[in-house]
């Protein structure tokens, strides 16, 4: 039997929870609920699309290696290569003495101002002397390392695989509301959850969705669609947003002619005070990012795409320039979109993945036990969106529907005790 399922939020991690849900239930008791005007308007349309295998901590490792070998399966399947860029990367330290500054960043510290979420990876193989990417601009005295062991880092056009899963969803029978937001709840004779009320933000009508198992996977606006529907809880979801500056780059160095050599990804520091990474893809595209900020303020979601700010733009463009330009009076790269988005973190900078206590849930709504019923959340992966996505919504596509997860993610449950205590004190 299919119960109805509602999922708030059609980023990567809504449509891949969608994906899997749609494998073992009637896929039209499937909605998906997105007020953005644009679809994947966001971090999932503008983040860096890089994969990694390894580069967690314990509570993630194991959901980390699930992840990354469901995206290498999806592309060998259904032609990820051509679909959305898919192809093994080779991932590198890059240190140019003229340009670059010494960076005390730890792994587990990225969510800090001028820090690399390089200094996760596991390894430091040997230097690449010889080997290194040709779209990469090389000065006397700089030095150039491999930091990931081959096969278990890999690289996608997010945009792209998340048009590919929509489409599949869609094609199934899994049904879009869009652009539409959530206005509340509703609950049947025994005070369980039976439904939801969304407003169609161009119409501005309003309609129901029957659903006894409601899913929020609405990124850095998790938060608010939870206290929208539920007023009289007392929780808080601790989901803010890091928003980051993005640049998609064209240069006369990386070419279709090279892309049978794969795909790389750089990380190194810079004088401007932030650690710029950068991502070859299929297709002659470079993406260009690193500078980030927890202070810009989030728009409403049912906005649409948010407009980048003028001088990280040309504090990003001026960076790309010193370590990919040519050297030379005329600037060759080109640049094929600028963009800002916000990708969701916790304060301890691991994701939620959780169903919530009906306690949690304030007095008036309940859920239906086990399998049947059920409010559930998956928000939270900070840089790591892309990269656990696939696994996210494998987990949590089970855990709605009552299955023995594929790893434990126990961890990453959402503690409502813990929480009231951390913000008492």
């Amino acid at each position: 039997m299919s119960f109805p399922t509602v999922i708030l939020g059609a980023g990567i991690i809504g449509v891949s929870t969608a994906y899997y849900l749609s494998e073992h239930q009637d896929p039209a008791t499937i909605h998906l609920v997105e007020p953005s005007p644009e679809l994947f308007s966001s971090a999932s349309g503008f983040a860096g699309g890089f994969l990694a295998k390894d580069w967690f901590g314990p509570s993630l490792s194991a959901l980390g290696a699930l992840s990354f070998e469901e995206h290498r399966r999806l592309a060998e399947e259904h032609g990820g290569r051509e679909t959305w860029g898919y192809s093994p990367a080779t991932c590198v330290s890059y240190a140019a003495s003229a340009i670059a500054h010494d960076s005390q960043a730890r792994g587990d510290d990225w969510l800090r101002s001028g820090t690399s979420r390089a200094d996760a990876a596991p390894v430091v193989l040997d230097s690449l002397s010889g080997k290194s990417p040709t779209w990469l601009r090389r000065v006397d005295g700089d030095h150039i390392e491999r930091i990931s062991d081959e096969g278990t880092t890999a690289q996608v056009d997010p945009l792209l695989l998340c048009q590919f899963l929509l489409r599949e969803c869609l094609k199934r029978g899994v049904k879009l509301q869009h652009p539409a937001k959530p206005v509340a709840v509703v609950t049947d004779g025994n005070g369980e959850l039976a439904g939801i009320r969304i407003t169609d933000t161009k119409s501005f009508t309003e309609s129901k969705l029957p659903c006894t198992r409601l899913v929020i996977t609405a990124g850095s606006w998790t938060g608010q669609v939870f206290q929208i529907l539920f007023p009289q809880s007392k929780l808080e979801v601790p989901i803010k947003s890091l928003a980051g500056h993005s640049l998609v780059l064209k240069s006369p160095r990386w070419h279709a002619g090279l892309e049978n050599n794969g795909c790389h990804a750089i990380f190194t520091a810079h004088n401007e005070g932030f650690c710029p990474e950068m991502f070859s893809r299929i297709g002659g595209h470079i993406y260009f990012a690193g500078l980030n900020s927890s202070t810009l303020p989030l728009p409403d979601a049912a906005e649409g795409k948010a407009t980048p700010y003028a001088e990280n733009l040309v504090q990003l463009r001026q960076v790309a320039r010193d370590i990919l330009g040519s050297g030379t009076i005329e600037d060759d790269l080109e640049i094929v979109r600028e963009g800002l988005c916000f990708r969701p973190i916790t304060p301890w900078g691991t994701p939620i993945i959780s169903r919530f206590r009906d306690e949690d849930l304030g007095v008036s709504t309940a859920t239906r036990p086990g399998a049947e019923g059920g409010v559930f959340v998956a928000a939270g992966h900070g840089p790591w969106g892309i990269a656990m996505s696939l696994g996210t919504g494998v987990v949590l596509a089970e855990m709605v529907q009552g299955r023995e997860t594929s790893v434990d993610v126990s961890g990453l449950a959402f503690d409502g005790d813990r929480m009231r205590e951390l913000y008492a004190n």
